[in-house]
């Protein structure tokens, strides 16, 4: 629902424009909100009972490796595999494209949005591994752990003309 929220206030507020086929918006909005719903209980009814027992049982056997290595491949599996996420990374090569940040071709732009999905899945794996080394040793981070991720990626970040 936050993103309603955002999307609502730019649209009106930034953009001062009205929604466009606001009834379709609205009924999609709806669908999505069912949808997601459902895929809520799907996940607790189906797959977290399973992957806590797995999480468990590699606690038991004491593999630091093979719980790191659980925990990056759901991470990035379920990342790499998230519907918003695929839908955004194809808008931003749109975007890209249109900006000659990229070729103009099929091919461009799918090799960007692959490209960002994987980033993405890869970032949200490590910092999985990263938060099971955290929780095992017992250490906290607090403001530490937010000032290093807000700092982090302005070394990325491309420098603007």
């Amino acid at each position: 629902m936050p993103i309603i929220v955002v999307i609502s206030l730019f649209q009106l507020a930034v953009l001062r424009q009205p929604f466009p086929e606001l009834r379709e918006v609205l009924m999609g909005a709806v669908m999505v909100v069912a949808g997601l719903m459902l895929f809520v209980q799907g996940l607790e009814m189906g797959l977290f009972p399973i992957g806590e027992a797995m999480a468990v049982a590699f606690a038991r056997k004491g593999s630091l490796f093979w719980l790191l290595i659980f925990g990056f491949a759901l991470g990035f599996s379920t990342t790499v595999a998230e519907p918003a996420l695929i839908a955004i990374t194809q808008e931003a090569a749109e975007v890209a494209a249109q900006a000659n940040i990229i070729a103009p071709g099929e091919n461009a732009r799918t090799s960007y949005t692959l490209g960002l999905r994987l980033t993405v899945a890869v970032s949200v794996g490590l910092a999985i591994c990263i938060g099971i080394i955290r929780i095992l040793r017992g250490w906290g981070g607090g403001d530490r752990s937010a000032v290093g991720m807000r700092q982090a990626p302005t070394g990325l970040a491309p420098v603007e003309p």
